[in-house]
């Protein structure tokens, strides 16, 4: 069996004259999961954070919250219930695989 070492990887590209492109990739149990409100400025907050690499979303400019910021955090939802049932579908999977080698 493969170990995979955790890791956190972040890259960015800049190219004259087009808009900066950041990747963040957290493979790592390391990894912190928060959600709030700010005070300041009253709004919602969503972030992933790893001693590595923050990565912050919050609504549309910092601003309002607006249709389009309601329907981003509805897709955030549903995709974060699909990658805990990937998640669960596996574990399970690799437990009984895990215990039917132990048994062999």
């Amino acid at each position: 069996m493969i170990e995979h070492r955790p890791y956190t990887y972040v890259t960015l590209s800049m190219k004259p004259e087009s808009t900066p492109y950041v990747g963040v990739s957290f493979h790592t149990p390391r990894l912190k999961v928060s959600a709030g409100m700010l005070l300041s400025n009253p709004r919602p907050y969503l972030e992933f954070r790893s001693s590595e690499a923050d990565v912050h979303i919050s609504t549309t400019g910092a601003g309002s919250v607006t249709d389009a910021d309601l329907d981003l955090a509805r897709h955030i939802f549903n995709a974060a219930a699909r990658y805990l049932a990937d998640c669960e579908c596996l574990h399970a999977e690799q437990s009984a695989q895990d215990a039917a080698d132990s048994v062999a």
